[in-house]
């Protein structure tokens, strides 16, 4: 089958269920994944498609999001070592918010015993996770609980970040790039998201490198809001260079 092909007929199962993926393409078409995510990005570039975590959309869909279990059997090994980066991000005493997401998650896995920090999170796996923890001072930012996400959302989420002043957030997206910032489907959690990063004086955004270039419907802060941005090695080294001339670190990992 030629390039052009499998294009067509990947546009046509787009549509048709709504979203692929690049592991089951990969398997029908009998091609490797990089190969996938090469038609993928030819489709994203005439507008025809939306890439997004793990696969794409049709165009238009800027409010598709996957549950956060598809999100956490996504992009595990690179996730896994964005989290392990992440420990070495945390600082010795003080406090630390975690917002909702599968990278987070996997860096509340990987806490240290040892630690001693004061953790808020409005995540409910997240929380879940850390509450073992002797030496970690857990609260809980309660509020309306998302089931796709299983995050606390709306006036009582805003409230409890609005009276916080916290060391460092660790923070997730859906989407990030250059120009249309930080961006995830949601309204409601796009607005807690930014008063999360708005209640710590040092923001670490944790994305893989699938979302880079990602759009979604709501935006909530730029990547001049983050101070360190972890990633995968995914992320070219020039994309790299180029976010970091706008004021932000990034570590690929």
């Amino acid at each position: 089958m030629y390039a052009a092909e499998r294009q067509q007929e990947i546009l046509r199962l787009a549509h048709e269920s709504g979203r692929v993926e690049v592991l089951s393409l990969a398997a029908e078409f009998e091609v490797t994944a990089e190969t996938v995510r090469r038609d993928l990005k030819t489709l994203d570039r005439a507008g025809l498609l939306r890439r997004v975590h793990g696969g794409a959309i049709p165009a238009g869909r800027l409010d598709f999001e996957p549950d956060l279990t598809e999100r956490e059997a996504t992009a595990p090994d690179e996730k896994d070592r964005i989290a392990k980066a992440a420990v070495a991000e945390l600082p010795r005493s003080g406090s630390v918010l975690l917002d909702a997401g599968s990278t987070t998650g996997r860096l509340a896995a990987v806490f240290p015993v040892s630690s001693t920090l004061t953790v808020l999170t409005h995540a409910l796996s997240l929380a879940a996770r850390l509450a073992d923890h002797p030496g970690i001072d857990l609260h809980i930012v309660g509020g309306r609980v998302r089931h796709r996400t299983r995050a606390a959302v709306d006036a009582w989420a805003l409230r409890a970040y609005g009276e916080i002043n916290a060391d460092t957030a660790f923070l997730a997206t859906n989407g990030f790039a250059a120009t249309s910032g930080l961006t995830t489907p949601d309204l409601a959690e796009a607005a807690v998201k930014r008063a999360l990063m708005a209640a710590a004086r040092r923001v670490v955004l944790l994305a893989d490198s699938a979302k880079f270039q990602q759009e979604h419907l709501a935006r909530f802060g730029s990547l001049t809001d983050v101070d360190l941005l972890i990633t995968d090695t995914g992320l070219d080294v020039h994309d790299a260079a180029a976010i970091e001339r706008q004021g932000t670190q990034v570590k690929r990992v």
